[in-house]
């Protein structure tokens, strides 16, 4: 059985993923991992503003050439889309606010997770449009968080 803390336990000042967090980013890799044409990436900081880290990026596949004599810590190419799924600790309105950012900076779409109450943000060029609860699509890929909610 796991053990679990409460309130969220902070390492050296810095929020540290929950449960929930953890488990909901799994679940959203595991469909994403289901699309040969897109390579999803987790925690890869961007350089945008001091550099920006998702807790997910989908690269189209034939973007994504990763060279393992020579690592990179900022990768300048923008992925399609990121996601963000917010933890406890976490200040929505502050990830909503750096989820524009993202798009201003290329991003064409951010999704925006909230578990509590099972709302995704999406985040274009066009706005924000909120969706509760429902698979979300992007393109030819989509991701069912009613099939993750459902635990």
């Amino acid at each position: 059985m796991l053990e679990m803390t409460f309130p969220e336990e902070k390492k050296e000042g810095i929020n540290m993923p929950s449960l929930n967090h953890s488990y909901i980013c799994s679940q959203i890799l595991r469909q994403l991992f289901t699309f040969e044409q897109i390579e999803a990436l987790t925690e890869l900081t961007l350089d945008i503003d001091k550099g920006l880290t998702p807790d997910i990026c989908v690269y189209s596949a034939d973007i994504i050439k990763p060279n393992f004599s020579r690592d990179v810590n900022k990768l300048s190419q923008m992925p399609l889309l990121s996601i963000e799924v917010i933890s406890a600790s976490q200040n929505i309105q502050m990830l909503l606010e750096e989820s524009e950012r993202m798009v201003k900076a290329g991003i064409r779409a951010v999704w925006t997770v909230e578990p509590f109450t099972r709302t995704i943000f999406v985040t274009t060029e066009q706005g924000e449009q909120i969706f509760y609860n429902q698979a979300i699509s992007f393109e030819s890929i989509s991701v069912d968080f009613k099939k993750i909610f459902a635990g």
